[in-house]
């Protein structure tokens, strides 16, 4: 395999040129192969086609819109999908996160941030199974043993408190809506009880964070949901 065909492929599925073309020239110089598609029935050949180990996808997309895309790109492979969205179209977010994306970067958006999205999406997508411990700015949480320390003192958690702990530790660096992390944690009939949640990460920024007030670690994806920031 020659270096070139070594580099991760991004298939870039938007229908902007002015926006492809940013892409492709920020993404190459970053180190990625890029592949793009104007519209949804392109993307979804070119998925197909390529196997790209990453997919960029404008939920805004003319004709096939990007959640039907998504669809029908999850109905054969679990690639890392990043959707691409407008500011106001947070009711489309959460489908979408719902409906099995792995992150979002709202339109305008800064190239770096996009960037380090991608590349935890990829080093997600490189691991079976998450790793059985979890490090970052002073905690340490050991699934396996149900252990959790902050700066080497113990952590003692409530049962639901750990529920929702290992959730996201399980997808660390993922945003996890609110609808999901309700069903996991308290069960089917409950994913309208946000109220639960607010009061649960409280808690565990209050145990778990050097300042609750400025969270550094469960960070807040506003009026989506939750994210549990891995070491960078």
């Amino acid at each position: 395999m020659s270096t070139t065909e070594s580099k991760p492929l991004v298939l870039v599925v938007d229908d902007e040129p002015a926006l492809r073309r940013l892409l492709g020239v920020a993404l190459e110089g970053a180190g990625l192969r890029v592949l793009c598609a104007a519209g949804g029935e392109e993307g979804l050949t070119l998925a197909a086609q390529h196997r790209p180990a990453l997919v960029l996808l404008d939920l805004g997309l003319p004709g096939m819109g990007g959640l039907e895309v998504l669809r029908r790109l999850r109905e054969w492979t679990n690639t890392p999908v990043i959707v691409l969205t407008v500011q106001d179209a947070e009711p489309e977010k959460i489908t979408a996160l719902d409906g099995g994306a792995d992150d979002y970067v709202t339109k305008p958006f800064n190239t770096g941030e996009l960037l380090a999205r991608m590349r935890a999406a990829l080093r997600r997508a490189k691991q079976d199974e998450p790793a059985p411990v979890f490090s970052a700015r002073g905690l340490v949480v050991d699934v396996a043993s149900h252990r959790v320390t902050r700066d080497g003192v113990a952590v003692r958690l409530s049962a639901t408190e750990w529920a929702l702990l290992r959730l996201l530790v399980r997808h660390a660096g993922k945003v996890l809506t609110h609808r999901l992390m309700l069903r996991e944690v308290w069960g089917a009939g409950h994913e309208e009880q946000t109220h639960y949640l607010r009061v649960y990460v409280a808690h565990l920024r209050e145990k778990l964070e050097a300042d609750p007030a400025r969270p550094a670690l469960i960070l807040t994806e506003s009026g989506i949901g939750y994210r549990l920031q891995p070491a960078d």
